[in-house]
Parts: structure tokens; sequence; C-alpha cells
């Protein structure tokens, strides 16, 4: 199963089990101040999932490692490109 599949379905048992719990599909009888609580738990959800997502991202960024060899190895491409071209003719 894809990750696309399994966030699907997940997103599907979620939202069945809120439309069940929150119309009283199933007769169970919730008190009204639990209905209350239930009408807006996807913003809240919604919500939480987006502060997860700036933190995740927030986090791997702070902790991007620098790859120096990379870096220098660039660098010395740069300098051998730039070095053909004003030998062609163009100037920096």
């Amino acid at each position: 199963m894809t990750k696309l599949g399994q966030w699907l379905l997940t997103l599907g048992l979620l939202g069945g089990t809120w439309a069940g719990l929150t119309f009283d599909a199933l007769g169970l009888g919730l008190p009204e101040s639990g209905r209350r609580l239930l009408w807006p738990l996807p913003a809240y959800l919604l919500v939480t999932f987006g502060c997860y997502s700036l933190a995740t991202v927030g986090y791997r960024l702070a902790t991007f490692n620098d790859c120096r060899g990379a870096a220098e190895e660039l660098q010395a491409q740069i300098r051998e490109a730039r070095a053909d071209l004003e030998g062609r003719g163009f100037c920096f």
C-alpha cells in the first residue's frame, strides 16, 4: 500500500468515526456536551497537524548537516569554469 493510500485510509476511518459519533448514527446516545466537543475536532486536529509540521521542518532545518567536502569541490569547479570562460572572452 502506498503512503497516499495509508493517509486516505486513516483519514477515511477518522472521518467516518467522527461523523458517526457527531450525528449519532450508531445510536450511542452521547450527551449534548460530548457532541459539542466533537464538532470542532477536525479543526483542532488540522491546527495540531500544522503545528507539528512546522516544528518538524524547523527542527530538520536547524539540524541540517553541511557537507564541507562537497562545498569545496563545488567551489573548485566554479573557479575552474570561471577561468575557462575568462579564457574564452567572458569577463566577470
